[in-house]
């Protein structure tokens, strides 16, 4: 491996310091971050997504027969805990339509591939996380739509007594354009291309998480004022959210007796969401709610910073010795 190929790893893995300092320029200055035009984000959102692809190969499928419980395990908790948290944490903090809508969207949204940065620094179960994000991510196309709209409508149904339009459909396919065709993209070169792809592999994470933060930023600085007036009840709502996201994704794991190792990886994975695609959809199918990319965008410094927490604290108490290389049922 080059100097240049070492040097691009470690500005990749620094990708919560990126997403720090460039979210404190944005609301600092938001000149630094307006440039950037919103019709931009769905590409941008696909250079992360084939990123992912282009790291993927049929060997990481297979994984999912070899860890069956685990999977599923993770799949559920990001399907099933994360959009209710979301749904629960909305109401709890009497939050206004527009942030309940980014909320619910950032709680059913897959997992982002910032989890699997997290899990490589963090000495965790990689193949593992890599196989969640992957399968949460296909699953997307379907589940995101579906349980938006069932909670963005039961939400604004009892906050106004009226039920707001969604259209599931118009989110399905955003949700194919932006994540599931990039990724079978990045697939379908790594395995026709693949040498020529292993000539990349080094230097595609860094545009990933400078494709992650140009979104934030945009969104924090063009949104600064509602931030500013949002005050502590959507930081509070939204930081909760991750915060219980990482707590039962681990507490829940090891009550079903999955190892240490895993159970913070699956911790990691339903704890960080891809907020850029909540920012995109929110975008784009709630334009009447314009407020509803703020949450998106908080989402993701958030989750950037608690992961980068979990990090470190997994690398200064490690999992037993023994569970280093556990799997199902062992």
């Amino acid at each position: 491996m080059t100097a240049t190929e070492k040097l691009f790893i470690a500005l990749a893995n620094a990708f919560p310091a990126w997403v720090v300092v460039g979210a404190g320029l944005a609301l600092w200055e938001p000149a630094t971050a307006t440039w950037f035009q919103p019709t931009w984000i769905p590409y941008f959102l696909g250079i992360i997504m084939l990123s992912m692809g282009l790291t993927l190969t049929a060997k990481d499928f297979v994984r999912i027969l070899e860890i069956p419980g685990s999977v599923l395990l993770g799949v559920a908790l990001q399907y099933i805990l994360m959009p209710l948290l979301a749904f629960s944490l909305a109401h709890a903090f009497e939050l206004p339509i527009d942030f309940v809508i980014g909320l619910v969207l950032v709680g059913c949204c897959p997992g982002g591939t910032a989890s699997n940065v997290v899990c490589f620094i963090a000495r965790l179960n990689v193949a593992l996380s890599v196989t969640l994000t992957t399968c949460s991510t296909l699953l997307a196309v379907l589940m995101t739509p579906l349980l938006t709209t069932w909670l963005v409508q039961s939400a604004s149904e009892s906050l106004t007594g009226t039920a707001v339009e969604v259209d599931t459909f118009g989110l399905l396919i955003k949700t194919f354009q932006v994540v599931i065709l990039p990724v079978v993209t990045g697939i379908a070169l790594n395995h026709f291309f693949h040498k020529q792809v292993q000539r990349i592999s080094s230097y595609t994470p860094f545009l990933a998480v400078l494709s992650i933060v140009f979104i934030v930023d945009f969104i924090l600085a063009a949104k600064k004022q509602a931030i500013l007036e949002s005050g502590a009840s959507l930081l509070g709502a939204v930081v909760t959210l991750h915060f219980l996201g990482f707590l039962l994704g681990y507490g829940l794991s090891r009550i079903i007796r999955t190892c240490d190792r895993d159970a913070r990886t699956i911790a990691v994975e339903v704890g960080m969401q891809n907020s850029g695609l909540a920012t995109e959809l929110a975008r784009s199918n709630f334009a009447a709610f314009g407020l509803a990319t703020v949450p998106g965008a908080i989402s993701a410094l958030t989750h950037c910073i608690l992961g980068s927490l979990v990090a470190g604290l997994s690398r200064l108490f490690p999992s037993p010795s023994g569970e280093s290389k556990c799997t199902d049922g062992k």
